[in-house]
C-alpha cells in the first residue's frame, strides 16, 4: 500500500536520475561543469539528496580528464553532506561502506575550498574472510572509489584481488544483475588503468550491459566511467 513517503521517495529517486544524467552529459560532451543549480537560489532538497547519493561521482568528468573538482559542484556537495548526514547503518559492514563512500567524497572536497579530508576508515573484510561473493558485492557498493585521484586501502584490495573482481563480474552477469556487474567491471577497468593485467575481457561485458542493462542514468554513468577508464584517462 502506498504511504505518504512514497511520493517523496519517488521524487528523490527521480532527482538522482537527473543529476546522474547531467553528469553523464558532461562526461560525454567534455563540458566544464554540470551546472546543477542556480548559485543565487535555494537548492531544492531533492537535488541536495541526489548530490549526496552521487558523491564522488559528481566529479568524474573532471577527474577523468585530469582536471580538479570544480568549485560549483564542490559547494553543492558540501551543502548536501551538511543537509543529509550519513544514514544509520544496518550492520557494521554497511557502516564501513558508508564511511568509505564519505571518505571518497571528503578526499575530493579537500582539493577544493569546501572541505577537508576525514580519517581513513578501517578496511572492509577481505575475500579470504568473507568469501569472494560477499566481498565483490561490497566492492560494487564502493564503485564510486574507482576514480583517478583516489587511492587507499580499498584500492590496494582491488589491486590484490582482480581475479575475485572478475569472478564477481561474471557471477553477476550469469545472475542477470547488470547493475552490480557494471560496478565491478568499473573496478576492473580502474585496475587496468592502474597497470594491472586484465583478468576478464571487459569490452564484451560492457557491450552486453549496454544492451541488457536497466537503462537508468546512474547505470549509464557507471558504464561510461568504466569505458573511459578502460580506454585510458588523462593523468
Amino acid at each position: 500500500m502506498p504511504t505518504a513517503e512514497t511520493p517523496l521517495r519517488d521524487e528523490f529517486a527521480a532527482a538522482v536520475e537527473r543529476v546522474a544524467d547531467r553528469t553523464l552529459a558532461v562526461l560525454r560532451d567534455g563540458e566544464g561543469t554540470a551546472a546543477l543549480a542556480d548559485p543565487d537560489s535555494t537548492v531544492p532538497r531533492p537535488l541536495l539528496a541526489a548530490v549526496r547519493v552521487l558523491g564522488a561521482d559528481l566529479f568524474a568528468p573532471q577527474l577523468l580528464s585530469g582536471a580538479e573538482p570544480d568549485s560549483t559542484g564542490a559547494a553543492l556537495l558540501a551543502e548536501a553532506r551538511a543537509s543529509f548526514p550519513a544514514p544509520a547503518p544496518s550492520s557494521e559492514e554497511a557502516a564501513l561502506v558508508v564511511s568509505w563512500q564519505d571518505w571518497a567524497a571528503g578526499r575530493l572536497l579537500a582539493r577544493t575550498p569546501y572541505g577537508s579530508a576525514g580519517p581513513t576508515p578501517a578496511p572492509l573484510s577481505g575475500p579470504e574472510v568473507v568469501g569472494w561473493q560477499a566481498w565483490s558485492k561490497r566492492m560494487a557498493q564502493l564503485s564510486a572509489l574507482a576514480l583517478p585521484a583516489l587511492d587507499g586501502p580499498m584500492h590496494d584490495a582491488a589491486r590484490a584481488n582482480t581475479l575475485n573482481l572478475a569472478r564477481g563480474t561474471v557471477r553477476c552477469m550469469l545472475r542477470r544483475d547488470p547493475t552490480t556487474a557494471v560496478r565491478l567491471a568499473r573496478w576492473l577497468a580502474w585496475s587496468h588503468a592502474d597497470g594491472r593485467p586484465l583478468r576478464l575481457e571487459i569490452e564484451p561485458v560492457l557491450d552486453r550491459i549496454r544492451l541488457a542493462g536497466d537503462g537508468t542514468s546512474r547505470s549509464l554513468l557507471e558504464l561510461a566511467i568504466a569505458q573511459r577508464l578502460l580506454n585510458g584517462v588523462t593523468r
